[in-house]
């Protein structure tokens, strides 16, 4: 607008002729006087009014992009909680951060203010382009030309950019990682003294993601000072040849003018749409790494109309079951194990030697890599996911408390459950007298950090009975409890258990001697399988000479 007003304003106003009159419905106007007055009102109106478009511009843009990173992040949320516990085991909490919440911002955001700045930058250059077109088509294919040249440089840098983004935010990620585990684990850092460690490895991670910055920044930098110095060849050009049509008749040096003008505003928006360009690669790489987590899809899933499991019937039966995290390394291996309904049978045996792996098959966690896992006679892989794991509680050794009161993770097991049915497990699970004194609705802070270790126990442990599943899973529940706190905890789990069909994996074997049967896994392999007294009657047994280990130590 005012490139093409300057060309008007020149030719009428500055080299106008005052005589020089429009009729207009019987109305004579001075063209002189009239565009003096008029042009630069229309200026002062046109850029009140591209003032307010702006202001429309910015808040819909917003507005849009706050939905638009919302939606995808609420989206991504129902995704990552819909994956396997491998999901978990394979990605960083620093990377699974990075991807759910960055990324789905930058996709949403920067690709909406990419789009409005492209748009904008676009719409400003075929607006000039038209003004160049206006005054003279000779001199605006040179300018064309010239700034077509400029922004050349843009394309031999995208395979860079988009190289240099998913190394950030691979760094990025490895950050984060960083301070999750700072902050959890500041206990052994400080007990280890790793401060200076953790320090250099965060400086390193600093140092990386500085040089892909300046890597980047050196390929990025240059393009301005050549567009800069292009433009300034065009402009140079098209002065020598205006000039020339100028003084040959074939152009008004308003013309000129106005021509100039739009050449030089050409020049802004020609430098944002290639930085824009530039920028708009990164924002492709954090969309594609969008895309790729939609098309991520849990391993264990149900079969359609699969029925529900209605409680246990009879039994349990483990049938040549052989499992593996990785291919080519068993960590079970052809197991047969029948665990009849309401029996309690014991996991023992050497550290990793498979005992929590059996137990996370049950609610399938993971599915078996051979044989199969059946319920009353039914493969659990064809069951309602969701019914199955209802029937089944998880008692563990380090009980995850989320963040919230006392009440709310009780609660989860049962979120409907009466009042009635809330006090009697907090009696049951022995949490009433701690209870009396802070209340129930009293916070348990993050990972239940305000709470001990044996109250954090028992409220799992009121939680799995507020559940009230038919089969019951004990992985070390008391192993990190003192002797005091054990005896309780003990009391309650010994209420959790009744009629209930209970997997029980404990290191201290003074507590499943009363167990129905005991399960010998060493190496992966079911060994020993009997009662208690039957095992100590084996020569020369893994029980027997576990078992005379630990007394022998003092290890009750």
């Amino acid at each position: 607008m005012v490139a093409l007003s300057l060309r008007f304003y020149t030719d009428y106003v500055i080299n106008g002729d005052p005589s020089q009159i429009w009729n207009f419905y019987d109305h004579t106007i001075y063209v002189q006087s009239f565009c003096a007055a008029v042009i630069p009102f229309g200026i002062v109106a046109f850029a009140a009014f591209q003032g307010f478009l702006k202001y429309v511009n910015f808040y819909l843009t917003n507005w849009v992009g706050n939905k638009i990173s919302n939606a995808l992040k609420v989206d991504l949320f129902k995704k990552l909680t819909s994956m396997d516990p491998q999901f978990y085991d394979v990605n960083s909490s620093g990377m699974v951060l990075s991807r759910f919440l960055s990324d789905p911002e930058t996709a949403s955001r920067n690709v909406i203010n990419s789009l409005e700045t492209l748009i904008t930058a676009f719409c400003g250059v075929i607006g000039l382009a038209f003004v160049l077109l206006f005054n003279s088509w000779k001199l605006a294919v040179i300018g064309l030309v010239i700034m077509g040249a400029a922004i050349t440089p843009v394309t031999f840098i995208r395979k860079k950019i988009k190289s240099a983004s998913n190394e950030n935010i691979v760094v990025g990620g490895d950050m984060t990682t960083n301070f999750n585990e700072t902050f959890g684990g500041n206990k052994i850092m400080s007990a280890y003294n790793l401060q200076d460690a953790r320090n250099n490895m965060f400086q390193s991670q600093i140092n990386q993601q500085f040089g892909i910055n300046m890597s980047l920044a050196k390929r990025v930098g240059w393009m301005s000072p050549i567009m800069y110095t292009v433009c300034a060849v065009g402009i140079a050009l098209v002065l020598k040849y205006g000039t020339h049509l100028v003084l040959s008749g074939q152009l008004s040096a308003g013309g000129l003018i106005s021509f100039v003008t739009s050449l030089l505003l050409l020049y802004k928006p020609v430098k944002t749409l290639g930085n824009t360009l530039t920028q708009i690669q990164g924002v492709f790489v954090s969309m594609g790494r969008v895309f790729e987590l939609f098309d991520l899809a849990p391993v264990i899933t149900a079969q359609p109309n699969a029925p529900k499991m209605q409680g246990l019937q009879n039994n349990i039966e483990f049938q040549n079951v052989s499992f593996e995290y990785e291919k080519g390394t068993p960590v079970l291996k052809n197991i047969n194990l029948t665990v009849q309904k309401n029996e309690m049978i014991a996991l023992v045996g050497n550290s990793g030697g498979g005992k929590s792996t059996l137990v996370n098959l049950l609610p399938r966690f993971y599915d078996v890599t051979q044989g199969k896992i059946e319920f009353d006679g039914e493969d659990i892989r064809n069951l309602d996911l969701v019914s199955l794991r209802e029937n089944i509680s998880f008692v563990f050794q380090d009980n995850f408390l989320f963040t919230g009161t006392i009440r709310d993770n009780i609660l989860m097991g049962n979120k409907n459950a009466a009042d009635d049915d809330l006090a009697s497990v907090i009696k049951m699970a022995h949490l009433d007298e701690f209870l009396e004194d802070v209340g129930i609705d009293a916070p348990v802070g993050e990972r239940g950090a305000s709470l001990s270790g044996g109250q954090r126990q028992r409220v799992a442990i009121a939680r799995a009975m507020l559940k009230d599943a038919p089969i019951i899973v004990l992985d070390e529940a008391t192993s990190a409890l003192d002797n005091k706190s054990e005896a309780v905890v003990q009391k309650a789990l010994d209420n959790l258990m009744a009629d209930k069909t209970v997997f029980v994996i404990a290191h201290r074997l003074s507590t499943i001697k009363n167990a129905d049967r005991i399960a010998v896994i060493n190496e992966g392999e079911l060994v020993e399988l009997g009662t208690h007294d039957e095992l100590m009657n084996i020569p020369d047994g893994s029980y027997k000479n576990l078992y005379n280990m630990q007394f022998s130590k003092g290890n009750f």
